[in-house]
C-alpha cells in the first residue's frame, strides 16, 4: 500500500480525530482555560507518538507549553526540516452567533465546524498525518523532520522568544515550514513571500494640571486635545497619503519591476474591494496600487483617540490630557525600535507651545519578514503546490504580522515558508469557523510530496 492509499483508507479515522482535537477548548487568552491548553498539548504529543515520531515531549515555557517531536534517521546527507503550527485557539464568543456549539464540532457540507478547526488545528494536524502515512508505508521519512507546536500563538507568542533562543540547538534545521497559513482560494494556491512587521506607540499630550473652564481660560492656555490633533496631522500628507516623519522610509526595500508584476498577476477588483468595505474610494500612498500598498508599503495608522468630554450634549472644558494610540505596519528592512525613535523625534519637533508631549512604546513589536528570491524551500513548496493544484501558485504578501517567523529567522537563521491549507473565508477568529475537508485531504498529499521532493 502506498501513502496515497493509506491516506484514503484512513480518512474517516483522521476526521474523527480532528473532531476530538477541536473539542478541546484550548483558548490561550483565558486563564480559566489554561488546563485545556495543557490538555491540547498532551493530545498533540500523544498523536505525534502514535504517528511514529520520536523524542516527543511537552516543553514548558513561562506561559503556555509547546510540543516537540522528531524523526532524525534520514541521514546527514538529507536536510533537516522543522514543521511549525499552534494548538491554541481564539475565544469563541459571542456563542449565540454559532450555528452549532464551537467546542462540539460537527461535520456538515464537507466541512468541520468548530473553533480552531481551520486556525490552526486542522492545519497543524495535516503534517502529522503525512508523516504517519510515510512511516506506515515506507518505514521511514525522506528527510530528517522536527515538529514544534506552540500553545500561545493567538495571544502573540509572548513567551516564545526566550524559549526559541534557549532551544535553538534542539530546533536547529535547514528549512522551516509553517502549517499555520492560507491558500488563495479553495482551489487556488499561493506562496506568501512577505509579512509586515509592527510597532505601536501611545502619544500623550498634557497641559494644565486639571481640566479648565473654557470660558475662563480659553485663549489663555493651549488645549492638549487640539495640540494632539495638530501633531497627528503633521505625520501624514492629507493629499498623497505619504508619511512625513523624517527618515521613516529610509530602510524600506523598494518594489522591483518583478515584484510589481507578481503582485499585478493576483486578481484584484478595486471597485469590488471598496464596495465590500463600504467606502467611497480607496486611499493611500500615491504612486502605488492598492494591492502594493496593502502588501508591500509601510503604514502609520491612528487606532484610538482619547481626550475631553465624550458624553451627551456639551461640556465647555479644556482637557488636561489627550492621547492617541498609533501603530505602524512595517516592511523590510524597517525595524520597530528605529521607527519608534523616529516618531518620538517627530513629536518633539512638532509639539506646539504650552503643552508637553511624550510617547510610550507599546508591547507587541514584530520585525518584517521577506523571503529572498531563489529560496530553496520556497521553490520546492511552489513546485509541490503546482502539482497539487494544477496551476502555479500566486506570489503574494500579507499585510499582517506573524512574529514567530521573524523569531525563527533571528534565532535559527532560517527563512520559513508558509505551507498551510486554510482559506481566508473560513471565519477564522469569528463565529462559525470551519475547515474544508477537501483541503484537509489535499494538504496531506501536499506534505507527503513536499517531504519526498526535499529528500531527492
Amino acid at each position: 500500500m502506498g501513502w496515497q492509499d493509506y491516506l484514503d483508507t484512513n480518512q474517516t479515522r483522521f476526521e474523527q480525530e480532528l473532531l476530538d482535537f477541536v473539542a478541546i477548548p484550548s483558548v490561550s487568552a483565558k486563564p480559566d482555560h489554561m488546563g485545556d491548553v495543557e490538555r491540547a498539548a498532551e493530545w498533540v504529543a500523544a498523536r505525534l507518538r502514535k504517528a511514529g515520531i520520536e523524542n516527543t515531549a511537552v516543553l514548558p515555557t513561562t506561559g503556555h507549553p509547546a510540543v516537540y517531536g522528531d524523526w532524525l534517521h534520514a541521514g546527514p546527507d538529507k536536510p533537516t526540516v522543522l514543521i511549525y503550527g499552534h494548538f491554541d485557539v481564539q475565544p469563541a464568543e459571542p456563542f449565540d452567533l454559532w450555528h452549532s456549539p464551537p467546542f462540539q464540532p460537527e461535520i456538515r457540507e464537507g466541512r468541520v465546524w468548530g473553533r480552531g478547526a481551520s486556525d490552526d488545528k486542522g492545519g497543524m494536524f495535516i503534517p502529522i498525518l503525512a508523516a504517519e502515512a510515510l512511516l506506515a508505508t515506507t518505514g521511514r521519512l525522506p528527510v530528517n523532520v522536527k515538529f514544534l507546536f506552540e500553545g500561545q500563538e493567538e495571544i502573540g507568542s509572548p513567551d516564545m522568544p526566550p524559549f526559541i533562543e534557549a532551544e535553538a540547538r534542539r530546533l536547529s534545521c535547514d528549512m522551516i515550514f509553517s502549517a499555520d497559513g492560507l491558500q488563495w482560494t479553495a482551489n487556488e494556491a499561493q506562496l506568501v513571500m512577505g509579512l509586515k512587521g509592527l510597532v505601536g506607540v501611545e502619544l500623550i499630550v498634557e497641559g494644565a494640571q486639571a481640566d479648565q473652564h473654557s470660558g475662563l481660560h480659553g485663549g489663555g492656555i493651549n488645549n492638549p486635545l487640539m495640540a494632539l490633533s495638530q501633531i497627528l496631522a503633521s505625520m501624514k500628507d492629507a493629499q498623497t497619503g505619504r508619511i512625513t516623519i523624517d527618515g521613516f522610509y529610509d530602510d524600506v526595500v523598494e518594489l522591483t519591476v518583478e515584484d510589481k508584476q507578481e503582485i499585478a498577476r493576483v486578481p484584484f477588483d478595486e471597485a469590488e474591494y471598496c464596495a465590500e468595505l463600504g467606502v467611497p474610494e480607496a486611499f493611500g500612498e500615491a504612486g502605488y496600487t492598492v494591492r502594493e500598498r496593502l502588501w508591500a508599503r509601510p503604514t502609520l495608522e491612528l487606532n484610538g483617540l482619547t481626550g475631553g468630554y465624550q458624553g451627551a450634549g456639551s461640556k465647555t472644558v479644556l482637557p488636561a490630557r489627550a492621547s492617541a494610540k498609533i501603530t505602524c505596519r512595517l516592511v523590510a528592512n524597517q525595524r520597530p525600535e528605529r521607527i519608534a525613535e523616529l516618531i518620538a523625534a517627530h513629536v518633539a519637533a512638532h509639539t506646539p507651545p504650552g503643552v508637553t508631549a511624550r510617547i510610550e512604546h507599546l508591547a507587541g513589536d514584530a520585525d518584517p519578514f521577506l523571503v529572498p528570491r531563489g529560496h530553496n524551500a520556497t521553490q520546492a513548496a511552489g513546485e509541490v503546490l503546482r502539482e497539487v493544484y494544477g496551476a502555479a501558485p500566486y506570489i503574494t504578501r500579507v499585510g499582517g504580522s506573524i512574529p514567530i517567523m521573524t523569531l525563527f529567522l533571528r534565532a535559527l537563521g532560517v527563512h520559513g515558508v508558509m505551507f498551510g491549507f486554510s482559506i481566508a473565508d473560513e471565519n477564522l477568529h469569528a463565529p462559525n469557523e470551519f475547515f474544508r475537508l477537501e483541503n484537509f485531504r489535499r494538504g496531506q498529499t501536499a506534505y507527503c510530496r513536499l517531504l519526498e521532493r526535499l529528500g531527492r
